[in-house]
C-alpha cells in the first residue's frame, strides 16, 4: 500500500514547523537591527567602522535559521530527496552548534571571559534578564530545540517514504503486464476454437472428396 495520504500530511507538518523557525529567525534579526539602531544613536564616541560582535552574531544566527527553514519549506513542498538530505544535514549541524554553546555556558563558569568586549553593553543586560527569568527562558530554549528536532525527524521520515515509493514505482514498471481485450476477454479463446473447428471440417471434406481414409483420432474430432 502506497503512503499517498500520509506523505502530504507529513510534508504539511514539516512546513508548519519551518514557519515557526522562520518566525524565530526573523525575531532574532529584528532584535539585532534594533540593537544596531540603538548603538548608532548612542555610541557617539565609539568607532562606527565596525559592527559590535553581538550584533553580527545575532544577525548571522537569525539569517542562518531563516535560510535553513526556507530550504526545509521548499524541500517539503517539492519532495526532492536530495534537498531533504541537505536540509537534515544543515539542521543537524545547527542543533549540535546550539548544544555546544549551551554546554559551554552551563559547564564553563568563566565563559564570559572568552568573549570579546561588548560595545553595546546589551550582553550584560541579556544575562541579567535570563537570570531573573530563568524558567521562561528555559521553556523558550527547550521549545526551539524541540521544533528543530521534530523538523529533523520529519525530514528523515519523509525522505524514507519518498525513497520507498520511488522504489515501488520502479519495481512496478519492470513487471510485464499482459494485455487483454477490453470488450470481450474470451474473444481469443473462442476465435482459436473456431479456427481449429474450421481446419478439421476442411480436412474432412478434402478426404471425402479424394477418397482418403481418416485416422480414428481425426474422425472423433470431426
Amino acid at each position: 500500500m502506497r503512503p499517498t495520504f500520509l506523505t502530504p500530511c507529513l510534508a504539511l507538518l514539516l512546513k508548519f514547523l519551518n514557519y515557526l523557525q522562520i518566525f524565530i529567525g526573523v525575531s532574532v534579526v529584528l532584535f539585532a537591527v534594533w540593537l544596531l539602531n540603538w548603538w548608532n544613536r548612542h555610541a557617539v564616541d565609539l568607532d562606527r567602522h565596525h559592527l559590535p560582535w553581538l550584533v553580527s552574531a545575532l544577525l548571522g544566527f537569525g539569517v542562518l535559521v531563516c535560510l535553513i527553514a526556507f530550504m526545509g519549506h521548499i524541500s517539503a513542498g517539492t519532495g526532492y530527496v536530495s534537498c531533504l538530505c541537505f536540509y537534515a544535514a544543515l539542521i543537524t549541524v545547527l542543533i549540535l552548534s546550539e548544544a555546544a554553546i549551551v554546554g559551554d555556558v552551563v559547564f564553563n563558569k568563566h565563559w564570559e571571559e572568552d568573549l570579546p568586549y561588548d560595545d553595546t553593553g546589551e550582553l550584560r543586560k541579556l544575562r541579567d534578564f535570563i537570570k531573573d527569568n530563568v524558567d521562561m527562558c528555559t521553556w523558550v530554549a527547550v521549545t526551539v530545540v524541540v521544533i528543530q528536532a521534530l523538523s529533523l525527524v520529519l525530514a528523515m521520515i519523509l525522505r524514507t517514504m519518498l525513497l520507498k515509493s520511488r522504489v515501488d514505482n520502479d519495481n512496478n514498471e519492470e513487471i510485464p503486464v499482459s494485455r487483454k481485450p477490453l470488450l470481450n476477454p474470451h474473444a481469443d479463446a473462442s476465435s482459436s476454437l473456431d479456427k481449429v473447428t474450421q481446419n478439421d471440417t476442411w480436412s474432412s471434406r478434402i478426404r471425402q472428396k479424394f477418397g482418403l481414409r481418416s485416422s480414428p483420432t481425426s474422425e472423433c474430432i470431426a
